[in-house]
């Protein structure tokens, strides 16, 4: 949620380093708090890290990317001084250290079963670990001045930190009084087919919001956004009916079983919800305060699904449809 208002009011670049901001574990409000060349000096600092990432990516074999990152004088192009969004992208910092800190407290909980339960335990280790690539890569993001297709692996990893946690509830939840499934092979397949084309459809969204970038960079007014989007978005647009159209036969089919009613209809108000804000931004030019509604309505959507799968797909306590 945080990171999409960051994407929205397009406050990425707010603080130019990492992890502190304008050098400061406490954000500056002024420019006066900042040295009079503060550009020169933080596109250097930015261009010291991004030399270091393209030889990881030449020694992956990526000399294209690596070259792009180093050569484009645009990514070395530092923002003027924003106090506002200097101050949502800290927040947006802040969050990203909270999480760190429960994931931390999470892994250290999950110790004890690394006999009873080995399970819990690697699963949160690879979450705490994916958790410290993806605070590392944020600041890639930063170093290459939000460079699209940085962003969009940013938010896919954030996605798979999300599965991570589903799956690490769904193994310690351990009540034998929940209502359970042991769900047809047709219901598999829906549930199956309801996530993944979701997480199609939100990887569809972020080629839109690619396009958007590319846009907003000379078109100023966002009403007209949408009218120079183009395929990316009419795809996009299009998917989200049969995203919708699975997910009301899903929530029709899990409606006639003995599975948790509030959950399969809070699964329909979700993507409801998401396809909705996604109509509204279509006619309110990708407004600011839906988007990130949008993108939030979306990833919970996809955890809900995936709890489901976990859940329907348990070996234990169920009963037959």
């Amino acid at each position: 949620m945080v990171g999409g208002v960051v994407r929205s009011t397009g406050s990425g670049m707010g603080c130019p380093d990492w992890p502190k901001c304008f050098g400061q574990w406490v954000p500056p409000t002024s420019i006066e708090q900042l040295p009079s060349n503060y550009k020169e000096v933080y596109s250097t600092y930015r261009d010291k890290k991004n030399q270091k990432f393209a030889r990881y990516l030449t020694y992956i074999g990526l000399e294209d990317t690596a070259a792009k990152i180093t050569k484009d004088e645009a990514i070395r192009q530092e923002a003027d001084f924003n106090p506002a969004k200097t101050l949502v992208e800290y927040l947006n910092r802040l969050v990203g250290v909270a999480i760190g800190g429960f994931i931390i407290v999470l892994f250290l909980r999950s110790l004890k079963f690394r006999k009873t339960n080995p399970s819990i335990f690697f699963f949160s280790a690879f979450t705490l670990v994916t958790v410290i690539f993806q605070g590392w890569f944020g600041s890639i993001v930063v170093s290459t001045n939000l460079t699209t297709w940085t962003i969009t692996i940013h938010m896919l990893i954030a996605l798979l930190i999300v599965a991570f946690l589903v799956y690490l509830y769904h193994l310690s939840d351990a009540t034998e009084t929940k209502a359970k499934l042991a769900p047809s092979q047709s219901l598999k397949l829906l549930l199956l087919g309801s996530s993944v084309t979701l997480f199609v459809q939100v990887v569809l969204g972020t080629q839109v919001r690619e396009a958007v970038d590319v846009v907003a960079s000379t078109i100023g007014d966002r009403s007209q956004w949408i009218d120079s989007l183009g395929l990316s978005f009419l795809i996009h647009r299009s998917f989200s009916w049969i995203v919708l159209i699975i997910g009301v036969i899903l929530t029709l089919k899990l409606n006639k079983t003995s599975y948790k009613k509030a959950l399969s209809r809070t699964l329909i108000i979700l993507i409801l919800g998401t396809f909705l804000t996604g109509v509204g931004m279509a006619y309110i030019g990708i407004s600011p305060l839906i988007q990130p509604v949008h993108l939030l309505l979306a990833t919970v959507t996809l955890g809900v699904q995936l709890f489901m799968i976990f859940d329907t797909n348990s070996k234990s306590g169920y009963s037959a449809e």
